[in-house]
């Protein structure tokens, strides 16, 4: 019998678990990086708030909020532009994992050191971040493209994107074509036009052919 209620309690304590919103678990984690607490402490901001505001709701326990956060989906606000989104992305790395800086140059890196690289798109206009996601450091920035792509409302208009040259990929232009916007990316060094027709093709190829150009002249442009 023991052991029938304490397994009763926790399917209980998972059920409650599950029926907890993913708004109230982002409200949680928001807190807790914003103080940069711990779980613990976050909940108990939480449930000390409520209390002041005289509302009688259930705080997530801290096991609950450890588990949500890891496939927790956050919807990223952002002003809307004017005349269009001018979309620039880029990537950066970021240590998980390792020991301090003078360590590091003193002794070397060690096999615990981790990093994630953090593929963002941001608003040219009004500098918000409109879209992000975090890969391991073996993944490359162009096939991250589509998905910071997406992360954008259809019915919102962009109209350029703007990134360096590991964008200069078939799949990245056709992924730019296909939101009817303007690719702003330079042709890799030794860069030829591409035989196959597709989306974004054309308007690359003739970058290429007018680059060619330029140089064929050997006019000195001072750059």
């Amino acid at each position: 019998m023991i052991r029938t209620c304490s397994g009763c309690r926790r399917h209980a304590a998972a059920l409650v678990a599950r029926l907890v919103s993913e708004s109230a678990i982002e409200l949680c984690l928001t807190l807790k990086a914003l103080f940069n607490l711990a779980l613990r402490q976050a909940t108990g901001l939480v449930a000390s708030l409520l209390k002041l505001a005289d509302l009688d709701w259930p705080v997530p326990h801290y096991t609950t909020l450890c588990r949500r956060q890891k496939t927790l989906p956050v919807t990223l606000g952002g002003r809307p532009s004017s005349g269009g989104l001018h979309l620039l992305v880029d990537s950066t790395g970021i240590k998980m994992m390792g020991e301090g800086e003078w360590k590091t140059r003193k002794h070397g890196a060690s096999y615990r050191r981790q990093w994630r690289k953090v593929h963002i798109g941001i608003d040219a206009e009004t500098l918000d971040i409109r879209a992000i996601e975090v890969t391991t450091n073996a993944i490359g920035d162009a096939p991250v493209l589509p998905d910071l792509l997406a992360q954008i409302p259809k019915d919102e208009k962009i109209s350029s994107v703007g990134g360096d040259g590991a964008y200069d990929t078939k799949k990245c232009h056709a992924a730019i074509a296909k939101r009817e916007a303007q690719a702003i990316i330079p042709v890799r060094r030794n860069g030829r036009p591409w035989k196959e027709d597709g989306p974004g093709t054309a308007a690359r190829n003739e970058t290429v052919r007018a680059i060619g150009r330029l140089y064929a002249s050997g006019e000195d442009r001072g750059y």
